[in-house]
């Protein structure tokens, strides 16, 4: 009887800390009025293993630089244990930061399984949790930014990663000869450290953006960093290879009012 009691007391608890999470759909609505408020429209992207959500102006700037912001990893969890059903974010950063932008031409890619609703489409969890960074990720994103490069018909590419999506800017610029400057926000560019650091289980399905770090050293980079950010602390900015952070971490900015998730938008843009 005692057990029954206090299974029924955790499932209570559980059900009351699940309640007050967004659902995908109104996740997705959330990002479509966000976009919507401002004049852009979702596009969905048939890219490799994936299909990805982008959103985007309906009226293109007539330049040759196109600026791509990448979501972060989403809401990949539940708990620390417990990988979610959707990795849909609740709050699309790096959409507002697109969202922010004063001037130019900018474009918002989501991540593999965020906004086209996971279930339905069978994608792997591995893809938010120990995969989020496989080469076939990297492939698809590569894919979807060709489209849109051609969409805008444009030659250069500035690349800004939030989050995860540092990492993944970080691995597609490795492949690209297009990329004339780097941005990560609170950007994930060494999740080997980055797991050990937080002592969870390392990304073995994942390539490591400190792994091409040397390729990079001569592309022009800026690499935010929260003041009171506990996922992406600075110590760990600093052991970053140079080929990120620069001579003398010349490359690093630190805004010591944000966190990992608060006060970067809009991102102080002359500094790049």
């Amino acid at each position: 009887m005692i057990c029954r009691l206090v299974v029924t007391i955790l499932l209570s608890l559980v059900l009351a800390a699940c309640s007050g999470i967004p659902s995908v759909q109104e996740r997705q609505t959330h990002a479509d009025e966000l976009a919507s408020a401002h004049g852009w429209q979702a596009l969905r992207l048939p890219a490799g293993d994936f299909n990805l959500m982008a959103y985007l102006p309906k009226v293109n700037a007539d330049e040759t630089l196109l600026t791509l912001y990448l979501e972060g990893d989403g809401f990949a969890w539940v708990s620390r244990s417990q990988p979610s059903s959707d990795p849909t974010p609740r709050d699309p950063l790096a959409l507002r930061l697109a969202l922010a932008q004063a001037s130019g031409n900018a474009v918002y890619l989501a991540r593999p399984c965020q906004y086209i609703n996971a279930a339905n489409e069978g994608c792997n969890p591995r893809y938010w949790t120990e995969a989020r960074f496989a080469a076939e990720v990297i492939d698809a994103t590569n894919i979807a930014i060709d489209t849109l490069k051609q969409h805008y018909n444009t030659s250069e590419l500035v690349l800004v990663g939030y989050s995860g999506g540092g990492a993944i800017a970080a691995l597609v610029a490795a492949r690209r000869t297009d990329v004339v400057r780097l941005v990560t926000v609170a950007g994930n560019l060494d999740h080997r450290a980055w797991t050990a650091h937080h002592r969870v289980a390392p990304l073995r399905a994942s390539l490591n953006p400190a792994d091409v770090a040397a390729s990079l050293v001569d592309l022009p980079q800026t690499h935010y960093v929260g003041g009171l950010d506990r996922v992406i602390p600075l110590e760990l900015a600093q052991r970053w290879p140079v080929g990120f952070r620069g001579a003398n971490n010349k490359n690093l900015r630190l805004l010591d009012s944000a966190d990992h998730s608060c006060c970067w938008v809009p991102l102080p843009t002359s500094l790049y």
